[in-house]
C-alpha cells in the first residue's frame, strides 16, 4: 500500500508530487510525495495517527513561512494546516486554531479592543508555527500572551500551560516530532480599538520601510546572536547585496535572504554557508539559521 493509499480515504484534498514552491513564502522547493490540506483538527489528527501507525514520514507546516524546502522535495506526507483557521474571542481571551494566520488573529483581537498582539499583525505564518518557535517582533514574543496550548501527544489531547511550553528564544516544548499543535489560548488586556489599530498600522509601515517585502523570502534568515544583530554582522562583513544564483542577501535589510526570481534551495544554502563563514571570520560569531530547512538535501 502506497502513502497515497493510506491517506486518501481520510480527507478530500490529497495530492501527489505537489511542488512545494507553490506553498512556501520563499517560492522554492521540490515536490512532496503526498500533500494534504485538512480542514479540521479531527482530519489533522487522523493523518497524524495514520502516518505514525504506518511509519510514514510526516512533515507538518502552517502556511509555508519560515521554511526552505530542498530542491529534491520532501519524502512521505506533507500537511499544510492553514485551512484549520478558526479564531474566536471569549472575554479577554483569544482562542486560535493552529492554522490561523497571525495577522488574522491580531485583527480579531484589535476589533474586540484587546491589546497585546499588534506586534504579530505583520509576522507571516500561522499560530502553530508561532507557538513552535516562539515568534516575536518589536520587543514582544508569543510567550508573553500565550496562556495555554492544546496539543496531541501519544494519542491524547492535552492542554499545556505557558510554563509547560518551556518557551525560549525561537524555541518551545513543541519543537518535537512527537507533538502536534491543535490550538492556543491568548490572554490579553482591554484597550482602545483605534489605538490598537493605529499601533498595527505604524508597525506594519515600519516593516514595509525596513524589510524587503517586495521579494519572496522566509523572513529573518538567522537567529539573533546574543549581544549582536545578525543583519549588522552581515552588513559589517561586506555581504549586503551578495548573491549566489538568484539567492541574495537583501540590499534593504541584510538579515533577509531573498529569492530574486529563480533561486534554488541549493543557492540559498550555499549563500547561507558563505555568510556564516565570512561573519565568523570577521567577528567570531557563528550565525544559526532561524529558517527551518526541510526535505531531501543535496548541496554537493
Amino acid at each position: 500500500m502506497t502513502h497515497f493509499d493510506v491517506i486518501r480515504p481520510l480527507l478530500e484534498e490529497v495530492h501527489t508530487d505537489e511542488p512545494m514552491s507553490r506553498h512556501t513564502s520563499f517560492r522554492i522547493g521540490g515536490s512532496a510525495d503526498v500533500f494534504t490540506l485538512p480542514k479540521t483538527s479531527a482530519e489533522l489528527i487522523s493523518i497524524w495517527d495514520a502516518c505514525k501507525k504506518n511509519n510514514i514520514p510526516l512533515t507538518v507546516l502552517g502556511d509555508g513561512a519560515n521554511v526552505l524546502v530542498a530542491d529534491k522535495g520532501i519524502r512521505g506526507v506533507v500537511v499544510l494546516t492553514n485551512k484549520i483557521k478558526d479564531v474566536t474571542c471569549k472575554g479577554e481571551r483569544i482562542i486560535a486554531q493552529a492554522g490561523a494566520r497571525l495577522s488574522a488573529m491580531a485583527e480579531v483581537a484589535a476589533c474586540a479592543g484587546l491589546s497585546g498582539l499588534a506586534f504579530a499583525s505583520g509576522i507571516p505564518g500561522t499560530v502553530g508555527g508561532a507557538i513552535c518557535m516562539n515568534a516575536g517582533a518589536y520587543g514582544s514574543e508569543i510567550k508573553d500572551f500565550c496562556e495555554s496550548v492544546t496539543l496531541y501527544i501519544d494519542g491524547e489531547i492535552v492542554v499545556k500551560s505557558n510554563a509547560d511550553m518551556q518557551f525560549g528564544y525561537r524555541k518551545s516544548f513543541a519543537q518535537n516530532d512527537k507533538i502536534l499543535i491543535l490550538d492556543a489560548t491568548f490572554e490579553l488586556a482591554q484597550g482602545d480599538v483605534h489605538e490598537i489599530k493605529e499601533e498595527m498600522k505604524v508597525l506594519n509601515s515600519r516593516r514595509r520601510e525596513s524589510q524587503p517585502l517586495e521579494y519572496h523570502s522566509a523572513g529573518s534568515f538567522f537567529k539573533r546572536p546574543e549581544g549582536h544583530y545578525a543583519g549588522r554582522l552581515i552588513e559589517d562583513s561586506g555581504l549586503k547585496g551578495f548573491a549566489i544564483g538568484d539567492a541574495q542577501v537583501s540590499e534593504k535589510h541584510a538579515g533577509f535572504v531573498i529569492n530574486r526570481g529563480n533561486a534554488t534551495a541549493r543557492d540559498v544554502i550555499k549563500l547561507m554557508e558563505h555568510v556564516q563563514k565570512k561573519v565568523f571570520e570577521g567577528s567570531g560569531v557563528m550565525l544559526e539559521p532561524e529558517v527551518r530547512i526541510i526535505g531531501e538535501i543535496c548541496v554537493s
